[in-house]
């Protein structure tokens, strides 16, 4: 991958984008309601992309003070200098954040309401208000993925039921522990950049142990769709996801080193990604 490329996917956030992007399919298929045609979730998949580019480049110019203090981001392009910083990119990101909008207007206005919240709450309230004030910060800016899967349910029935909002909140849990561990994993850089990251206000043992008790309160909620009519596949996928999940944060609370925190965050990313293959085994 060439330099620009890389320059272009690191910016716009796409791999976690994608990431959203399917978890609003995710919220779409596991919606009870008729079949959705083809090209609703193709303008689903493309507003909740470009949407979330938008709040993900917002990130990294708003940010690029902090990048440049620490080790893993100091080479992004706003920091290096490949991109300047300008009026320029933020209308760039205005237009990104239109269009995504008006995308997802076609699939109605709630579904609309949740693309346009997503990338709100991960632009303004966390990067702008509480990243760099409260170790709060990521439990609220957790709700920026769940809105994407209420995006995908509202793109079904702009009425709210238990199946879409049960997987909403797992995704709004999964969120704090997945970047809490790699917080752990660089709390020196954290610390450094002076991010109120809750394993830098605690020291990693107990910080550890909060890890451990949120990621097995996420699992338990994970496992709450079986209960509304998602079968054998779903459950399969959740609890195996979920059971490597709270093996590696009991050994990260067991010893708090930044490899086990490291493995522990692979191990999210693990989590995330089987309930949501569960979900599509379960529902395509």
């Amino acid at each position: 991958m060439s330099i620009a490329v890389r320059d272009i996917v690191d910016v716009l956030k796409l791999r976690i984008g994608v990431a959203i992007a399917l978890s609003a399919v995710a919220g779409l298929a596991i919606t009870p309601g008729p079949p959705q045609p083809a090209w609703r979730i193709a303008a689903l998949v493309a507003a909740v992309l470009l949407s979330s580019a938008a709040a993900g480049a917002f990130n990294h110019y708003f940010e690029r003070d902090l990048d440049a203090r620490m080790r893993r981001t100091q080479n992004r392009p706003f920091v290096a200098g490949r991109y300047a910083a300008g009026p320029a990119w933020l209308s760039a990101m205005a237009l990104l954040l239109l269009a995504g909008t008006g995308l997802a207007l076609m699939l109605g206005v709630v579904s609309a309401g949740h693309v346009l919240l997503g990338a709100l709450v991960y632009g303004v309230v966390y990067t702008v208000w509480l990243k760099r004030r409260t170790p709060w910060n990521i439990v609220v800016g957790g709700l920026a993925g769940s809105f994407a899967v209420l995006a995908g349910g509202a793109a079904v029935d702009p009425v709210p039921s238990a199946l879409p909002v049960t997987l909403a909140m797992t995704l709004f849990l999964w969120t704090p522990p997945h970047f809490w561990t790699l917080a752990l994993a660089r709390r020196a850089e954290y610390a450094a950049a002076e991010v109120p990251m809750l394993p830098v206000v605690m020291e990693p043992r107990p910080a550890a142990r909060v890890i451990l008790a949120h990621a097995v309160v996420l699992v338990a909620v994970s496992l709450m769709p079986a209960a509304f009519g998602m079968g054998l596949p779903y459950l399969v996928c959740a609890a195996s996801g979920g059971l490597l999940f709270v093996a590696l944060c009991w050994r990260l609370a067991a010893e708090p080193t930044a490899g086990n925190a490291t493995a522990a965050f692979f191990g999210s990313l693990a989590q995330l990604q089987l309930v949501i293959i569960g979900v599509l085994l379960e529902t395509l």
